[in-house]
């Protein structure tokens, strides 16, 4: 079977799905290839199966400013299509949208499912064709232009082809970096692929038991050599390996990174609220109301239950000693744990945990107010593929609804 399109978007993900409406809505014939059975299947993990959709930060400035040195890339096509417009859009779809802690976007039903059914639904009324299990098997291009795609049943040819194949996280959804390797054949850079937004591996074997233990309201900053390299404040959890939440994911990329270098230490601040003297000041309150009891059975309106025997160990303070024959050094020595309870993390869990990929197709070779390649005439790329990726809290959807636009609306405008 040969099929004749406009345009051909590849991968059926945020992005593709959000290429082929636009690329329809310009008028262009579309076909959108997923090798899954299904659409969508990594959207429906987003934001724990809520779809953290994207983040209402409509100052574009400060928008891409979450986005670290290679969020100038995305400053047009945040400008036509920004948190703004996709609320909108989704808005339009039928999805209704509120806004949570952290300026996080989320459908009102709380169902990643109802986001996905929306998309599905335009993506039929505009009549692109939907190919499942639709596994490109190669590529046939020359002279600086892509040919046809070759399927195992079929062949697709296009005036334009957008690759929207994500990156190489949760590649149980099918995001196994094949985008990755045809735009090395096809002679574009690129960086090297690594996992982001991934939970750590800790060292310390206090860690796991307290695992299932979630900390809100806390700071954490990482350090090299006695140098602090970020930080980050928020939510945080314990887990079996070491931690996970808000916080450490986003951490995690410089984290990796540092590691390459050498050991690598995270201070944890259990009461950022507070500085040294205050919390002295809390400990010695509650030492005061708690003055006949031992030193383990002291610290609950402070610390959560699972955290104190922690804590009593790494003090080194008797668990039986009464509170009032605690030392003032032993005091402060607890302050000062408190404020920076230590780890050493010892590697990001790997692509098969990690929610984005950091890396991809190099910016200098993607025209950044159409998403069109320089290298290959007729191809276009969004979403993950690209080298550029946000925090945890909508922004990495936004990239894919903002790419995935202009790359659809840019490839049917491209036509002949």
């Amino acid at each position: 079977m040969n099929d004749n399109y406009d345009v051909a978007v590849v991968g059926a993900g945020p992005a593709g799905m959000m290429a082929g409406i636009r690329a329809a809505d310009s008028g262009a014939k579309v076909v959108l290839l997923e090798k899954n059975e299904r659409p969508g299947r990594k959207l429906l993990l987003t934001g724990k199966g809520r779809c953290n959709l994207t983040n209402a930060e409509f100052d574009l400035r400060k928008l891409v400013e979450n986005y670290g040195p290679n969020g100038k890339f995305l400053f047009h096509a945040f400008s036509v299509f920004g948190p703004k417009e996709v609320r909108a859009f989704f808005e339009d779809l039928g999805v209704e949208t509120k806004i949570e802690r952290g300026q996080r976007v989320f459908p009102v039903s709380d169902r990643a499912e109802d986001v996905l059914k929306a998309l599905i639904r335009r993506l039929t009324q505009n009549k692109v064709d939907i190919i499942y299990n639709a596994e490109v098997v190669r590529i046939d291009a020359s002279d600086q232009r892509i040919k046809k795609l070759i399927l195992k049943d079929r062949e697709i040819t296009a005036e334009n082809y957008i690759f929207c194949t994500g990156g190489k996280s949760y590649p149980s959804t099918g995001s196994s970096g094949d985008g990755f390797r045809w735009a090395k054949n096809l002679g574009h850079r690129l960086k090297e692929p690594s996992p982001a937004l991934v939970p750590l591996k800790i060292k310390e074997a206090w860690v796991p038991a307290l695992q299932g233990l979630s900390l809100k309201n806390v700071e954490m900053t990482v350090f090299q050599a006695g140098r602090k390299e970020k930080k980050e404040f928020g939510e945080c959890l314990f887990t079996h390996f070491g931690l996970s939440g808000p916080i450490v994911l986003d951490l995690s990329q410089k984290v990796g990174e540092l590691l390459k270098r050498g050991e690598v230490k995270i201070m944890l601040d259990l009461k950022p609220a507070l500085d040294h003297a205050k919390l002295d000041e809390r400990i010695q309150r509650d030492f005061q109301a708690n003055q006949n009891k031992s030193f383990k059975n002291s610290l609950a309106d402070l610390l959560p239950r699972k955290l104190i025997p922690v804590i009593v160990k790494l003090s080194r303070i008797d668990p039986e000693k009464k509170v009032n024959h605690i030392t003032r050094t032993e005091r402060l020595g607890l302050v000062q744990l408190l404020k920076s309870l230590e780890m050493t993390p010892t590697g990001p869990l790997g692509f098969n945990s990690a929610i984005v990929t950091t890396g991809g197709v190099c910016l200098a070779e993607i025209d950044h107010r159409t998403m069109k390649s320089k290298i290959v005439d007729n191809l276009f790329f969004a979403g993950e593929i690209i080298d550029v990726e946000g925090p945890t809290g909508g922004f990495n959807l936004q990239i894919c609804w903002s790419t995935g636009s202009l790359a659809g609306q840019s490839a049917a405008g491209a036509r002949k």
